[in-house]
């Protein structure tokens, strides 16, 4: 049995080809808003989340500058103004352009099952039992399980022959055995999976919008919220309010609870 720790690593968050931005705004008139960029109002480099859900915005309304669209008389140049001004009204479709790529590692079944109930803006690959053996069982333990001695003494014995059991199906079935097919294999790792807890530390690859990653963070760090699961998203969210400020900086954080300040966005 292996003490693990569920962790977060971003893999991937977006990119903005500028050169395009700057043909299309040519095309409407809206050169002005990347001279931004050449003032440092804008940083191509650390904001591109942020600046790809304000250019979102301003083309919904043609917002570049004043005049181009006869209804908007002012515009707003701060960003953070702006888009703050996005999450008061509530105009979360553009939030949806925003995705952002984690690998969630060590986490338990137990939480990727409370994790698939959030389905619009996300996107899942997962490591698959059926194909990884395992050799070992990496386990989480909260930290009050680990204050207690009696526990943890029955748990690691039930989790070391688990481990023994895994060990001894390979042998029995002859899994590394030379000329073995891979196909007979995946059939005898998918048998010996079902013998696995449902706590055992697995992996994904989770892609959210950040329309959805609002939401879940509000909901997954909610008091009544299962403990693993709630550790996870309270690291995502301190993820989060370094990559973009500007469309998480509303966020309360009290006892391990993320509440935003503008909801259902």
């Amino acid at each position: 049995m292996k003490s693990v720790e569920p962790e977060v690593f971003l893999v991937a968050r977006p990119e903005l080809d500028y050169g395009e931005v700057a043909r299309y705004l040519r095309e409407v008139g809206g050169e002005s808003w990347l001279e931004r960029l050449d003032r440092g109002d804008l940083d191509a480099e650390l904001n591109d989340p942020q600046n790809l859900a304000e250019f979102a915005g301003r083309l919904c309304y043609r917002s570049w500058e004043p005049g181009l669209n006869p209804n908007v008389v002012r515009v707003r140049t701060d960003q953070g103004q702006y888009l703050e001004n996005i999450l008061r009204s509530l105009h979360g479709s553009v939030l949806e352009h925003v995705s952002f790529s984690f690998v969630l590692h060590n986490v338990s079944r137990v939480l990727t099952h409370e994790l698939v109930r959030h389905r619009p803006g996300v996107a899942i690959s997962q490591e698959s039992l059926r194909f990884v053996r395992l050799q070992d069982i990496p386990f989480w333990f909260p930290e009050w399980a680990r204050e207690d001695p009696e526990l943890m003494k029955r748990a690691t014995a039930m989790l070391e022959q688990m481990e023994e059991f895994q060990g001894w199906m390979a042998g029995h079935f002859g899994l590394d055995d030379e000329g073995v097919p891979f196909k007979e294999k995946k059939h005898k790792t998918s048998f010996m999976r079902r013998f696995a807890p449902e706590g055992v530390g697995t992996g994904l690859v989770w892609t959210a919008n950040v329309r959805t990653l609002r939401h879940t963070l509000e909901n997954r760090t909610a008091p009544g919220a299962e403990e693993e699961i709630r550790l996870l998203f309270g690291r995502i969210g301190e993820v989060m309010r370094r990559e973009a400020p500007d469309l998480f900086g509303d966020y309360e954080v009290e006892d391990g609870s993320w509440v935003p300040k503008w909801r259902k966005v």
